[in-house]
């Protein structure tokens, strides 16, 4: 097979052996766990005994498609990425770090070799750009099937600390955020219903690299817990969703100031121009920014990276929720199960 044959080639083209031949040394320059891909499981080391895991998949048509309404087409580097990130970014809402990976692929006969190639190619630039070192890939599966699907496991170490848990905010503390809010909704909200790729600016471009290759904060989960952290959880499916799950995990009321929530949304100006939306929206309905949400307590230093929202409030005689200047919200955001 001749250097382009094998640029063109697709999965059922070649052998299970062969596929895994182009990935492996993609995957090496991350290091070597203690016993890596080639046996029916890795060995990985757990430092202080306890080991932090969290998964998620991504499938195509319901988490991302190969080609947009605007034209913009996704990279396998896009999708490896992605998946790498929203599970890094779990671990560091434990305030953990990340010490190893899985990743299992399911892929359709037609699907380009290379563009798996990319996807291993994203999986290594997320681990290095986001600032997991000790995180190698230590193996997982691949097998044929009708969609295309990534399915990512990261395992991590708490370092001798406890983990920050959901339930542990407490009327009184500060409420806080690292990373952005609302910026990969209006990326997808660009994709789907925006001008066409080629013709777009720098600024829309990077709200849709902010959907397609999110950036959680990873230094900041741990610099919470050392911090003193109270609660601490990764913004995936929007900031009233999720906040209205650490509200009522501590039994308490996340009060969020709507003059930061304002300022937040001003920054999206431009792509909700462009789509006809209300910025507000995203910031407060949009997922998978992947930032950190956070309580600390009042008398804390909040570290770097993190900006307070608002406040935490007793329960006025319910369960615990979220609130926008002391009005109770409606906890959109998103559901996979919802029509």
């Amino acid at each position: 097979m001749t250097d382009s044959q094998r640029l063109a080639a697709r999965v059922n083209e070649v052998s299970e052996r062969e596929l895994l031949e182009r990935i492996f040394p993609r995957l090496a320059v991350l290091g070597s766990p203690i016993l890596g891909p080639g046996d029916d499981a890795a060995v990985l080391a757990a430092p202080d005994g306890r080991v932090v895991v969290s998964t998620d998949t991504q499938t195509e048509g319901q988490d991302f498609r190969l080609t947009w309404p605007n034209g913009y087409r996704t990279a396998g580097a896009d999708v490896g990425w992605k998946a790498a990130a929203q599970n890094l970014s779990d671990i560091n809402a434990m305030g953990a770090v990340a010490t190893g990976m899985v990743v299992s692929l399911t892929l359709p006969a037609e699907t380009e070799v290379a563009w798996v190639e990319g996807l291993a190619d994203g999986l290594v630039e997320a681990i290095v750009g986001l600032g997991a070192p000790g995180c190698t890939v230590a193996g997982g599966d691949l097998g044929l099937g009708g969609e295309l699907s990534v399915t990512v496991t990261v395992l991590g170490s708490l370092e001798g600390r406890a983990p920050v848990l959901r339930s542990g905010a407490r009327p009184g503390d500060v409420v806080a955020v690292a990373g952005k809010l609302g910026t990969a909704a209006a990326g997808l909200a660009l994709l789907e219903h925006g001008p066409r790729y080629a013709g777009l600016g720098e600024e829309a471009r990077g709200v849709i690299r902010a959907f397609c290759r999110p950036r959680p904060p990873l230094a900041a989960g741990p610099a919470a817990a050392r911090a003193g952290a109270t609660a601490l959880m990764d913004l995936s499916d929007g900031l009233l969703k999720d906040g209205d799950r650490l509200g009522r995990a501590s039994g308490v009321v996340l009060d969020l100031d709507p003059a930061v929530l304002a300022a937040h949304a001003a920054l999206l100006a431009g792509p909700a121009a462009a789509v006809g939306a209300e910025p507000l929206r995203w910031v407060l309905g949009g997922g998978e920014d992947h930032g950190l949400l956070a309580a600390f307590p009042p008398s804390s230093h909040l570290p770097e990276g993190f900006t307070a929202i608002g406040s935490v409030v007793p329960p006025a005689g319910g369960p615990g929720g979220v609130a926008i200047g002391g009005r109770p919200a409606e906890p959109s955001g998103w559901d996979h199960f919802a029509r």
